[in-house]
């Protein structure tokens, strides 16, 4: 690597740092706002809304990297274009591949950075986030187990298995607790439910019910195809022990497939989450060799200002394009390697037409 490369490997890794923390930033304002609606429920207060807020914040940076990459290799190599140091790069036999290679050293250097906050830091502090917010919203219950859940309701006590749906869960039991005769808590009452799904807010419907409930006389039974019980527990706070992508690693996606695969489970979402995380990643090197042409081309002697704005839209457009081949993969049934994997070739495609145009 010459001095000429790590000059311009500066120039793109300094300009995405400074956008990277304006777009931090504005993200962090977003985040806080989302909060506002939550203050003031159960224990949920403003401080607690600034923490949850920090604690999202690498989450945030990592899937704002490759926005912030292009726009802070656009900012950086056009302002040696403004300059006329690249129109001086040129004249003394550099080629624009070697340029842009040297803008793609950088893109390698914040895809490692991407990835160390992406894999160690954002996955347990964005669950750790979900698990502040919804505590402090529901403080009347407890909860504890990874491997189901276990909640905490007033005299009940609730073990969950799975989540079926947002709104239903599946494999349920239900311990009832009151004091005995000594004043001790002793076990009332047991139930079982193959699912429970919540119909209106507060109104949960248990199918295929059973209990049986311990009094002086013995053991009074009952089965039910359903049964319908008032709780204040929500889905939200059941969730936080359902397994979300963004929390996982991408070796805890992986080894999360692989379980499902193991178990005949269908894996389509979770294949499509792993592999769109792949690629995403990946797209911070592509975005910083997409500058290259842009800078030689029609955006040479524009200011920061237009710049910025093309980087934008651009950004908004691998976006939804990402969004619209996900959703369209579970709707007709798309190969997960094709859904994830499309974007980032059109990428590759428009960053290597692009540079071989350029002059």
């Amino acid at each position: 690597m010459t001095l000429l490369d790590r000059y311009l490997m500066r120039q793109v890794l300094w300009f995405t740092v400074l956008v990277m923390a304006v777009l931090v930033c504005l993200a962090a304002l977003f985040v806080f706002i989302e909060q506002q609606s939550d203050i003031g429920t159960g224990t949920f207060g403003m401080m607690d809304a600034v923490f949850v807020t920090l604690l999202r914040l690498p989450q945030q940076a990592f899937q704002l990297l490759p926005i912030g990459a292009l726009i802070g290799a656009l900012v950086g190599l056009g302002n040696l274009a403004r300059g006329s140091e690249l129109i001086v790069i040129r004249a003394a036999g550099v080629s624009l591949a070697r340029i842009a290679l040297a803008a793609g050293a950088a893109g390698v250097l914040l895809f490692a950075a991407g990835a160390l906050v992406g894999e160690m830091l954002a996955p347990p502090l964005e669950a750790y986030a979900d698990q502040v917010r919804t505590f402090a919203k529901f403080d009347r219950f407890s909860f504890a187990g990874r491997a189901g859940i276990w909640v905490k309701d007033g005299e009940r006590i609730v073990s969950i298995a799975q989540q079926s749906s947002e709104n239903s869960f599946g494999g349920v039991y239900v311990y009832v607790v009151s004091d005995g005769p000594d004043g001790r808590r002793q076990l009332a009452g047991l139930a079982h439910a193959d699912s429970a799904a919540l119909v209106s807010k507060g109104h949960w419907q248990l199918t295929n019910y059973a209990d049986s409930l311990y009094g002086e006389e013995g053991v009074a039974t009952r089965h039910l195809p359903r049964f319908d019980v008032e709780s204040a527990v929500t889905p939200e706070f059941l969730g936080i022990a359902v397994v979300n992508p963004d929390a996982l690693p991408i070796r805890g996606l992986y080894r999360y497939v692989q379980q499902l695969h193991t178990n005949g489970v269908e894996a389509r979402g979770w294949e499509v989450a792993l592999w769109s995380r792949v690629a995403r990643s990946l797209s911070t090197i592509l975005m910083c060799m997409l500058a290259v042409p842009f800078v030689f081309g029609p955006l040479r002697s524009a200011g920061a200002g237009s710049r910025t704005v093309i980087g934008i839209v651009i950004g908004i457009v691998y976006f939804l394009v990402n969004r619209m081949l996900e959703s369209s993969g579970d709707v007709y049934g798309l190969d997960p390697l094709l859904v994830a994997w499309a974007p980032a070739a059109l990428l590759a495609l428009a960053t290597g037409v692009a540079i071989a145009r350029a002059r």
